[in-house]
């Protein structure tokens, strides 16, 4: 289980929304060794909310822990880079091998690269479907430190 800290921003029902704690590295470097907490700093320069299950019923304002399920996070990725980028190759080949003449496999494969990588997006949008038992969840308070 992949668990971090964050601080509860809105109630919806069974959810609630969270804000991931500013900071949170691996724990093995305090983020000064391997650079991911500059890299984080760099790339998402705002905090960002997420949904999570409240199975704690945790208020707002309140700092928990929230945790996710083993595979969830391959899946996740699975889905995001790993079907478009199949897709990016496969159309590429496929338009390739179409292609007539050979002053044209490039243009081809270019244009099937770019329409396999749209459906590739497409195709893991349609596939996400959160379920509430694959949504993180909160599963305790964080221990002031």
């Amino acid at each position: 289980m992949l668990e971090t800290r964050a601080i509860v921003v809105r109630l919806d029902g069974a959810n609630a929304f969270v804000e991931a704690a500013k900071g949170n590295s691996c724990g093995q470097c305090k983020g000064t060794g391997c650079g991911a907490s500059k890299l984080s700093r760099l790339f998402c320069s705002e905090p960002r909310q997420f949904q999570a299950s409240n199975i704690i019923d945790a208020a707002v304002g309140d700092e928990v822990v929230v945790s996710l399920a083993d595979g969830m996070l391959l899946r996740g990725i699975s889905l995001v880079y790993l079907l478009p980028l199949t897709m990016l190759v496969a159309g590429a080949a496929v338009a390739n091998f179409v292609a007539v003449q050979d002053g044209q496999r490039d243009g081809y494969a270019a244009a099937g690269g770019v329409l396999g990588l749209i459906v590739g997006f497409m195709l893991s949008r349609w596939l996400d479907v959160r379920k509430p038992s694959q949504l993180p969840r909160i599963v305790r308070q964080a221990h002031k430190d």
